[in-house]
């Protein structure tokens, strides 16, 4: 019999094309295209136990829970929260796993708090051989929806961590999206600029990920989130992403000091990620791309605004990297040389193109 440990605590509507021509861009899309029919979505069956994940311990965190009276944010337009959906692809995501023959450490199997570190600390103690902590996101903008999985640290020191984002981002895309999508992986400096996720932070050392595999703040995707065919799918793409990882060799993971080095870009965080100037993201990039290309420093400097506020007002966009590769360029433009430097080398440890 598969065991399951619980520990408790210890103490985008249309698609979009980018108006601008800006460096390495892809095909930006935003919003999601409609659902598989639940039937076609509810085949997608665990495959056949192929031994790799046997003895595998993983821990499978549910971001959040029993915080409904504080956190008001992370309600989607209908009602549905954010620590629900968390919970129930969780647990479906267990079941997957321990049929195939892992061995399942749950943060929580219902709707409770549970401190960050406490969470990290279950991973450790039972000598985890992945962690996969299940989130879904939340923006001002209602017509964003795909995937961002956060590292933790610099992708030059976490590279086990960056290996199974990867996985991830491609498992997410072939077997939740199922058609080309914008994705984001980065790391979680981005959204936490002054020491990361605590729960990535204080598990380093075991690869890991935190996962934001749709936006609820979507309405379409918040409706969809409610199907339990839907979070089905959803849980079969972290199967596979966790398959892919683990067919691989697992590389290595320094010591942290990189991440340490560069210095903080703020930015809106939590909450203030629903405010309203947060909903002009793309507006701000796509006009800074086009400022960014006449020749005189006034424009220079107007587009560095623009493209600093949309990479601040939304750290994780699509288009968040390409947003301080070119302030980078703007600087060196600007005969700011040393500060060129520090974008150039946040972009090339905190981004990593997917």
């Amino acid at each position: 019999m598969k065991k399951t440990f619980l520990l408790l605590p210890l103490c985008f509507t249309a698609l979009q094309l980018a108006a601008a021509a800006g460096p390495k861009l892809p095909v930006l899309l935003k919003g999601q295209l409609p659902a598989a029919p639940a039937m076609e979505i509810s085949a997608l069956l665990t495959p056949p136990d192929s031994g790799i994940l046997h003895n595998k311990v993983i821990c499978v965190d549910a971001g959040h829970g029993g915080t409904a009276a504080t956190d008001h944010y992370r309600k989607g337009l209908h009602g549905e929260r954010e620590e629900w959906i968390n919970l129930r692809v969780a647990l479906l995501l267990k079941e997957k796993l321990e049929a195939q023959g892992a061995k399942v450490i749950l943060t929580r199997n219902t709707d409770i708090f549970v401190k960050l570190e406490d969470r990290a600390a279950m991973a450790v103690q039972q000598k985890a051989d992945l962690l996969i902590s299940i989130h879904h996101n939340a923006t001002a903008d209602t017509a964003v929806n795909f995937p961002i999985i956060y590292f933790h640290g610099a992708a030059s020191e976490n590279l086990a961590g960056a290996a199974f984002g990867r996985a991830l981002a491609t498992a997410f895309e072939k077997h939740f999206y199922r058609r080309s999508t914008p994705k984001s992986l980065l790391s979680d400096y981005v959204i936490f600029p002054s020491r990361g996720s605590s729960v990535l932070r204080n598990s380093y050392g075991i690869p890991g990920v935190l996962a934001e595999a749709s936006f609820f703040t979507s309405p379409g995707e918040e409706q969809r989130l409610k199907q339990p065919a839907y979070n089905e799918a959803e849980a079969k793409a972290y199967l596979t992403g966790i398959q892919a990882f683990f067919t691989q060799k697992i590389r290595e993971i320094k010591p942290e000091k990189m991440s340490l080095q560069i210095p903080s870009f703020p930015v809106l965080e939590e909450a203030q990620r629903t405010n309203s100037i947060a909903r002009n993201w793309f507006a701000d990039y796509t006009e800074g791309i086009n400022l960014s290309k006449k020749n005189d420093t006034t424009s220079y400097r107007a587009a560095f605004e623009l493209l600093k506020r949309s990479a601040t007002s939304f750290p994780d966009s699509y288009v968040s990297a390409q947003c301080h590769e070119q302030m980078a360029l703007l600087l060196k433009k600007m005969k700011q040389d040393d500060e060129a430097k520090t974008e150039e080398l946040r972009t090339k440890e905190f981004f990593i193109p997917l």
